[in-house]
């Protein structure tokens, strides 16, 4: 059997060819883009594929014929040209003031200008792209293919510091000349995670395509349950024999943890390709996305933001414009946790054009949740495991004064980021998102007949009902007794009568003062 390569970390086509790794063809989408338009944006998680994209676009415009032998595009392409290509990526650096995303200017333009051999009598970023664009188109006699990758990096390392503003506002100089060099140009891909509106980045740049939600393009990057049967069907049973386990248990437990990201509606799923390939190479189910790099930006909007962003862990729905473009004079944090790959579209209402936004896979719920439980809860983090562990035994062995026992330490202190008039709030957040971590299924605010239910969690053979009141200088008696009669009158647990499981119901009564979990009432 040939030997088998996987193409972990590498996001040059060139050497992914050379080294023959394993490549899924997306070549074909390649090809379309290229003979259908010009100024293109796309918007992609990271660890998504995104470099290896522009790469393969890279290539495939400097007429590098050889390196897609037996790819689509071989078939497809019968005019094969060199363009002039320029490539510039801000994903090799920090950008965490103005004079680390000057200097990383320079350094590109640099590059490119001693090829060309330009003199540079301007030390300005925008006239120097301008001229290395009309440079390149006369130089060449062709018109030039730009390929920008990671063009939001700036704005998101210096996300909530007076540099976040300086930055955008060197970016959206930096960019001006794409408008007026448009007659030089033959090709523009700009590659991101999130959306920056184009008033306050591309400036002019209102013809600019933006693929991200198209479905012709959902699966550009990523890798769909199709090409993964198609390209890695020796991996799979690798894996299956290493975890002892049959090949369709293992596809399934794939699909839990990596599958699941639909960047548009009614179209087919796509897995992180990063996590899969380590999972295959590994041939262990790991956490690799987090694994792979601190998400500072989310942690920073955790921080600026926390209560607003509790309400997004039980799904959300949001109207498209609420989570396409991130508008950096909006508090609304939505786009960049969705276009970070937090979240994704997990449905769609057609006739009020609402998206329901969820966790898209296992390994993205536990990674945001631990990293949001961390911030908000007082128990130290190499503690936090062991009591989410204990946690979900105490739920199976239906021990609600162990599990709530846990709770109430872990939200013995209200963090100093929360205000007191905001406790209710930051408690049934918390609640849910310590019960949701323990994989037991936790919905949060779950419709009856008559009301909304705080927190319902359902194990293999129980059902535990959660009313969450404030005591607001009321004896806990009377206050946890009104929380079960709530339970009973909105009809909370009617719905699980027919599942055979066993009820608990039970309310939770905090303080009003900010003071935790004062105590809780069973009615089994």
């Amino acid at each position: 059997m040939e030997e088998r390569f996987l193409p972990i970390g590498i996001q040059d086509f060139e050497d992914l060819r050379r080294r023959n790794c394993i490549y899924v063809d997306k070549t074909a989408m390649v090809y379309k883009l290229a003979r259908e338009g010009k100024p293109y944006f796309l918007s992609r998680p990271r660890r998504f594929g995104k470099s290896l994209l522009l790469s393969t676009m890279e290539y495939y415009f400097l007429g590098k014929k050889d390196l897609f032998t037996g790819l689509a595009i071989a078939d497809l392409e019968k005019d094969w040209t060199e363009y002039p290509v320029l490539k510039i990526s801000f994903g090799v650096d920090n950008y965490t003031d103005l004079e680390c995303l000057k200097s990383a200017e320079n350094s590109m333009l640099s590059e490119y200008e001693k090829k060309y051999s330009l003199e540079v009598p301007d030390r300005r970023a925008a006239p120097r792209l301008k001229n290395l664009i009309r440079a390149a188109y006369e130089q060449t006699g062709k018109q030039v293919v730009i390929l920008i990758d990671e063009y939001d990096k700036p704005i998101l390392d210096a996300l909530y510091t007076e540099y976040e503003e300086k930055n955008r506002q060197e970016l959206c100089s930096f960019y001006s000349p794409l408008k007026d060099c448009d007659k030089y140009i033959r090709f523009l891909f700009i590659t991101g995670i999130t959306k920056v509106s184009h008033v306050n980045i591309f400036s002019g740049l209102n013809q600019l395509n933006d693929i991200s939600l198209d479905s012709a393009y959902s699966s550009i990057c990523g890798i769909s349950e199709t090409e993964l049967e198609k390209y890695f069907t020796p991996e799979i049973k690798n894996l299956a024999e290493r975890q002892e386990m049959s090949v369709e248990e293992t596809k399934a437990k794939l699909a839990e943890m990596y599958d699941g990201y639909h960047f548009t509606h009614n179209v087919e799923g796509v897995y992180n390709p990063f996590c899969l390939l380590k999972c295959f190479y590994t041939q262990d189910f790991g956490s690799y996305w987090f694994e792979s790099g601190t998400p500072s930006f989310l942690v920073k909007t955790l921080q600026n933001q926390p209560l607003s962003l509790a309400n997004l862990i039980n799904g959300r729905k949001a109207k498209e414009d609420h989570f396409k473009n991130y508008d950096p004079d909006s508090k609304n944090m939505l786009p960049v946790i969705y276009q970070s790959g937090y979240l994704t579209i997990k449905g769609f209402d057609k006739t009020r054009r609402t998206y329901t936004l969820d966790f898209p896979n296992r390994e993205i719920e536990e990674g945001f949740l631990d990293i949001l439980l961390k911030k908000f809860v007082s128990l130290p983090d190499d503690d936090l495991g062991l009591a989410i562990d204990n946690l979900r035994d105490a739920l199976e062995e239906r021990n609600i004064d162990k599990a709530l026992s846990i709770i109430q330490a872990a939200i013995a202190d209200l963090p100093t980021i929360v205000k007191k008039d905001m406790c209710e709030n930051y408690y049934e957040s918390v609640t849910h998102l310590i019960f949701r971590l323990t994989g037991w299924r936790v919905v949060s605010e779950l419709q009856s007949v008559a009301g909304r239910s705080d927190v319902v969690a359902a194990t293999k053979d129980s059902v535990f009902i959660f009313e969450l009141k404030k005591d607001r200088g009321r004896p806990f008696d009377e206050v946890a007794a009104e929380g079960l009669l709530q339970i009973d009158a909105n009809g909370y647990s009617d719905r699980f009568k027919v599942s055979g499981k066993k009820m608990l119901k039970t309310a939770l009564v905090f303080s009003s003062d900010g003071k935790g979990l004062l105590g809780w009432k069973v009615n089994s």
